[in-house]
């Protein structure tokens, strides 16, 4: 099972405080480059697992989508998108994502924001979200950049001649990490590009689009701090679509990745 953090009150009320959570997809920085990477929602039957506050829910619905369910283990995030949505083509349902069954061929798009480094079993899960997607939908999803989840310590950290750096140590070792993130004691998972590829790969999905997020040097006048993210990236975003039942042949599954760019001037 799952770390439910997010229904600790310290936590929660840390969280309730970010940007993010404040001003919804536009106050997250990598949203313009994972709406560029969804297809047209129209009449679209959509699942967004790990659905927080319900923000993507919202904004799908209002985009045309047919019908969305929202999933999330945190009775406290649920609350709060029943409390914020109108809405009957949004369902929510509280669920762990480790655990979770869908039902097979159900939905056109699965959306994920920030969640899959919360799950040790990655396999499974990305072989539920397959079984769901109809033939050719699209499965989109962020996660923390492996540079940013797999040191042990993680930090920035300053020499003797005021050089900064993100020291990255156990790359390779893939597995739990327990850090302080808004509080003490966060479990994460990390796990390699490789990893998250092969994953996709082997339950039939064509890698569409792959960007490591970066701020705009206009984003940096703005938020001086974001700067740290051209030392080490902060989010990976991925675009796949579903294509090959499960046990063919993967080979050529990854061939064509296509860039993703809504923005101008990106560096």
């Amino acid at each position: 099972m799952a770390q439910n953090i997010y229904d600790n009150d310290e936590f929660f009320a840390a969280y309730s405080g970010l940007r993010r959570s404040i001003e919804g997809l536009d106050g997250a920085p990598e949203w313009p480059y994972l709406q560029a990477m969804l297809p047209d929602m129209s009449g679209l039957r959509v699942v967004d697992l790990g659905c927080g506050f319900g923000w993507f829910c919202r904004r799908a619905a209002e985009a045309g989508a047919g019908s969305v369910l929202g999933v999330d283990l945190s009775q406290k995030m649920l609350e709060r998108a029943e409390a914020d949505t109108d809405d009957s083509k949004i369902i929510y349902r509280q669920a762990d994502l480790e655990l979770i069954d869908l039902p097979a061929a159900s939905f056109d798009v699965a959306y994920s924001s920030l969640a899959l480094h919360y799950l040790a079993d990655l396999p499974r899960f990305t072989a539920t979200v397959a079984q769901s997607l109809v033939d050719g939908g699209t499965f989109v999803f962020s996660i923390e950049h492996p540079i940013y989840t797999a040191p042990l310590n993680p930090g920035f950290v300053t020499d003797d001649a005021g050089h900064v750096s993100w020291p990255l140590d156990h790359y390779m070792v893939e597995g739990s990490r327990t850090t302080e993130w808004l509080a003490p004691g966060v479990v994460k998972h990390h796990r390699t590009i490789t990893t998250y590829i092969h994953s996709l790969q082997t339950t039939g999905f064509v890698l569409e689009h792959f960007h490591e997020w970066v701020p705009t040097p206009e984003q940096i006048d703005e938020f001086p701090d974001w700067a740290t993210d051209l030392d080490r990236p902060q989010f990976l975003l991925i675009g796949a679509r579903l294509m090959n039942p499960v046990g063919c042949d993967f080979g050529t599954a990854s061939a064509h990745i296509a860039p993703v760019d809504p923005l101008p001037n990106r560096q």
